[in-house]
């Protein structure tokens, strides 16, 4: 029986969160962080539940308190954080909340994060270097987590520093639905898909398949003791006179995106549009995306895109119906694979 807007507002005053009960008595509430307020709540009106009310404060020393205003006690949990620009406070911020969630007496709690804090730091490249990402995922689980969701994680061995079930979602079929709809028939007939560095040649190969379009490679080189210089070499395939469309999992400061795109266009590109999961969009990027190299940019909202750094050839999707299926999935007990289909 579908639940009215009354029921869930009796349930607000008993102090209980708004969920949807099953035939199990199964309870799903999703609670969010500060990091990304739409999307979190776009997520909630995809389940149609919305978000359950949550006290956040920082205090004057910086410190976090998190309070949730509604019962917690035998529900399943999702709590939702992104990461943008103050990676370590939102992430001591989830942390925080996961304590309170497990205090709470909550049954399961399934870590949302969108954009995995991190992620490139995923093994040693050098001597004497950590391996945050894991030191991340283990403090998740010290925490009290249960499970963990993300999109397009950047190494996908992220998946097993977690001594628990990670969801791998992937945000291509958002993307290419976009593309299909879109692209023109010039830009259809002339399309090649390309990868902007060897490390990215597996997911470029199946989008190249997926959009009936040749590949083309990047290679380049870059500098280990300085952050965000890349310097491109050569490109293997052919691209003059081409539309190409640039794939990669996410845009920092652009360095990369906005070098390759220029070397397509040093090679006789007709086009150049840009296709990205993250928009973490760091220092100048916003600046170097707007180069003449660059025709379009289409991104996923994954990470908070405020309104000051959005510009005219950029396209932001929403990452929100593929979160609440991935959401419902789990819950119900479903197959989160079963949403890709060879798609990713």
């Amino acid at each position: 029986m579908a639940r009215t807007r009354k029921t869930v507002d009796l349930d607000l005053e008993r102090g209980i969160a708004p969920g949807v009960v099953t035939k199990t008595k199964k309870r799903l509430v999703v609670v969010a962080g500060r990091s990304h307020p739409e999307l979190a709540q776009a997520v909630g009106e995809q389940l149609g539940i919305g978000i359950a009310p949550t006290e956040h404060r920082t205090f004057a020393s910086g410190e976090i308190y998190t309070r949730f205003e509604v019962s917690m006690r035998g529900s399943d949990v999702f709590l939702i954080q992104s990461f943008s620009q103050s990676v370590n406070e939102e992430l001591m911020e989830m942390l925080i909340m996961l304590d309170a969630l497990k205090r709470a007496s909550a049954k399961r709690v399934t870590v949302v994060v969108p954009y995995y804090p991190y992620s490139r730091q995923d093994k040693k490249g050098r001597g004497r270097e950590p391996i945050s990402a894991r030191l991340v995922t283990d403090l998740i689980a010290t925490a009290g987590a249960d499970r963990i969701m993300s999109v397009d994680l950047h190494a996908s061995q992220i998946q097993g520093f977690f001594d628990g079930p990670v969801d791998h979602l992937f945000a291509k079929p958002v993307l290419l639905g976009h593309f299909q709809e879109t692209l023109t028939a010039e830009e259809r007939e002339t399309l090649t898909v390309v990868s902007p560095d060897m490390g990215r040649v597996r997911v470029a190969d199946t989008w190249s398949e997926s959009l009936d379009a040749p590949l083309a490679i990047i290679h380049k080189r870059r500098d280990p003791k300085v952050a965000n210089q890349v310097s491109v070499h050569e490109i293997v395939g052919q691209v003059e006179g081409r539309t190409c469309l640039l794939v990669d999992d996410m845009i920092d400061t652009a360095g990369t995106i906005v070098k390759a795109a220029q070397a397509l266009k040093a090679n006789g590109a007709k086009k150049v549009i840009v296709g990205a999961t993250h928009a973490i969009f760091s220092g100048p990027a916003v600046e170097r995306l707007q180069d003449a190299a660059v025709d379009r940019v289409v991104v996923t909202d994954t990470v908070p895109i405020p309104q000051g750094r959005r510009f005219e050839k950029l396209t932001v999707l929403s990452a929100a119906p593929l979160l609440a299926r991935a959401i419902r999935e789990v819950f119900d007990d479903g197959s989160v694979t079963s949403m890709f289909d060879g798609a990713a």
